[in-house]
């Protein structure tokens, strides 16, 4: 069941942008809305992480507002705040113990030289000023009310630069630092 949940949770926000940006003129406020905030309430309740659970739920009440308010322009927000929120993850490992980043990485090398652990505190640096840019951007269209171009930025745009991050960074930490 979290499998299945995690992949159409997966599904349903990366299409989000473009689902809610064609979706609008049909009248599909309602029903994108009440689904994302289901899939986020299960969510919410299959997680195990105390953080996790309450980072599920702040997103599931979001569309429960956008929802009960009736607010369609609302809908442009999401991919502001599941930037805020990964910002907040990204951001607050910098004072834990250990990264994310660094979390990640030991899960293939569980014995991360100095180095590595001084490297993976400054890629997560790196993702939360990713996360800044990508949050202002998508926040600064939806308040200009440039539409079309929301629409390919969050949902085209800011999939292929995360994922040019990742991969770059990937292919540097093996290629280069060798780590």
């Amino acid at each position: 069941m979290r499998i299945v949940l995690s992949v159409l949770l997966g599904v349903m926000s990366v299409a989000y942008p473009l689902i809610w940006y064609f979706g609008r003129e049909w009248g599909w406020f309602n029903y994108l809305a009440v689904a994302m905030a289901v899939l986020w309430g299960i969510r919410a309740t299959l997680q195990r992480d105390r953080a996790q659970k309450m980072m599920a739920m702040v997103v599931a009440m979001f569309f429960v507002a956008v929802w009960i308010f009736r607010l369609p322009e609302s809908m442009y927000w999401y991919p502001v705040v599941v930037n805020g929120l990964m910002l907040l993850i990204f951001g607050s490992s910098l004072w834990a113990k250990q990264t994310l980043v660094e979390r990640l990485a030991r899960l293939q090398t569980p014995d991360l030289p100095p180095q590595g652990i001084v490297y993976t505190r400054k890629v997560t640096q790196i993702w939360c000023v990713f996360f800044i840019v990508n949050g202002t951007t998508a926040a600064v269209l939806a308040l200009l009310g440039w539409h079309n171009i929301w629409a390919i930025y969050t949902g085209i745009v800011a999939y292929v630069l995360m994922g040019l991050l990742g991969i770059g960074e990937f292919a540097y930490r093996k290629l280069i630092l060798k780590v």
